[in-house]
């Protein structure tokens, strides 16, 4: 008996393809520019230097000699911006490495061991989850104190949660597999089944979710910096520039319209990207789209 296998439109197909290469060759393209710009932006392109005071040429529109305009003080926007860069983008690939690197150990540990060290971990990431991540994030700065390298722990213990209940639950769902049974009869070390025979079915799953986590990082650090808990000055952020021209909007609008379009960019960037990720390594996104 010949079974009929339905025949999925070739043109479809290509079409779904042609979307996900799409969003990742304009997401990954877009990022790729912003990634140079803030390592080589500040050296090659900036006229002057982000902190360099000009008075006489405050709250000055675009011009020939300041690209995008000066702030309060006098200091260039463009040079600002193309520093302003690297806190945003450190904060939101760190701060997910953190989150990523802490929450798998947590995940794959209480999945794998169980018991009361499964509830305590489960309690205290239920604990962490219940606060909007912003306001996690907010309350931890507060905790330990303003700069970089606490708005990057606090946002990565903020997110922390999210990995660790995806690996613990890859980590349940192999447990009991064939090819993790027969690795306990060879008397392979609980280490060795974690790292070896479990954490590869993550990989694709952590992917997707560090893409993800990653634009949420960048609008909690742009967000903290608004509040002064970020980089300090004069170091430039993104964030520090909004709260700094909030008072000179009607007196120079482009103040306030290049540092937000610049976020709203670099969000879009990582936004497009973890989207064509998401299409091209979950199964359950493929599956509803095919």
């Amino acid at each position: 008996m010949t079974v009929a296998v339905p025949l999925v439109p070739r043109a479809s197909v290509v079409g779904r393809a042609r979307r996900i290469d799409t969003r990742l060759l304009i997401g990954g393209g877009m990022l790729a520019l912003i990634i140079l710009a803030a390592v080589s932006g500040p050296l090659l392109l900036a006229r002057f230097d982000p902190i360099e005071l000009h008075l006489d040429h405050r709250l000055e529109g675009p011009t020939s000699t300041f690209t995008l305009g000066t702030d309060e003080v006098g200091r260039d926007i463009f040079s600002r911006l193309l520093s302003g860069l690297q806190p945003a983008l450190l904060a939101g690939l760190a701060a997910v490495l953190v989150a990523a690197i802490s929450g798998t150990l947590i995940g794959v540990s209480s999945g794998y061991f169980g018991g009361k060290y499964e509830s305590f971990a489960n309690r205290i990431m239920d604990l962490l989850l219940a606060w909007p991540t912003i306001f996690l994030a907010l309350a931890i700065v507060l905790l330990v104190g303003p700069g970089r390298l606490n708005v990057i722990l606090a946002i990565g213990i903020a997110e922390t949660p999210v990995f660790a209940r995806l690996v613990r639950s890859i980590t349940i769902q192999n447990l009991h597999g064939e090819h993790v049974e027969a690795a306990l009869s060879m008397g392979a070390s609980s280490r060795r089944i974690m790292r070896v025979h479990i954490l590869p079915f993550a990989v694709s799953a952590l992917i997707v979710q560090l893409a993800i986590s990653t634009p949420q990082a960048v609008v909690a650090e742009a967000s903290l910096s608004f509040l002064g808990l970020g980089a300090q000055p004069p170091e430039p952020s993104l964030g520090a520039m909004l709260s700094g021209a909030q008072d000179f909007l009607s007196k120079a609008p482009t103040y306030t319209i290049f540092p937000a379009v610049t976020i709203g960019i670099l969000v879009l960037s990582l936004t497009l990207l973890a989207d064509g990720l998401q299409d091209r390594l979950d199964p359950r996104r493929r599956g509803g789209r095919s």
